[in-house]
């Protein structure tokens, strides 16, 4: 299969991905502890996570993860939200390489044997159902 370097045929093909592929692009860096605990630097981010925020105006914010909109590849974070003209509240989109993953949800047994044991535990996960 070829591929190429090319930077706008590189766009096109995030931006014509499917939903389900646009997963493992929408990783976010672990914290330090968290990187050291599970031997990876990076994991898909997930609603319920805790994050925080590394850049722009909201930059230090932590909260947790309320949204994940994959096809415009942002989450939508607890305490980052804008005052509107009406005096409503509206949560604001950051990008997912802006942010920084503190404490993970790990209510899916999937994910938390993923985590843990690498590939080698989540088949034999897998063969166990």
């Amino acid at each position: 299969m070829n591929r190429s370097k090319d930077p706008t045929k590189q766009r096109k093909k995030i931006l014509t991905a499917p939903q389900h592929a646009l997963k493992n692009l929408m990783s976010a860096h672990l914290s330090k502890e968290l990187a050291e605990k599970y031997n990876r630097r990076s994991i898909p981010i997930r609603k319920g996570d805790t994050v925080r925020v590394l850049r722009g105006e909201f930059k230090g914010i932590q909260g947790k993860v309320i949204n994940v909109d994959r096809k415009k590849m942002r989450v939508f974070i607890e305490n980052v939200t804008r005052k509107k003209v009406d005096g409503s509240t509206v949560n604001v989109p950051v990008h997912v390489s802006k942010v920084m993953i503190t404490q993970l949800n790990l209510e899916d047994e999937y994910r938390k044997t993923l985590l843990e044991g690498g590939r080698e535990a989540l088949t034999e996960w897998k063969r166990r159902e």
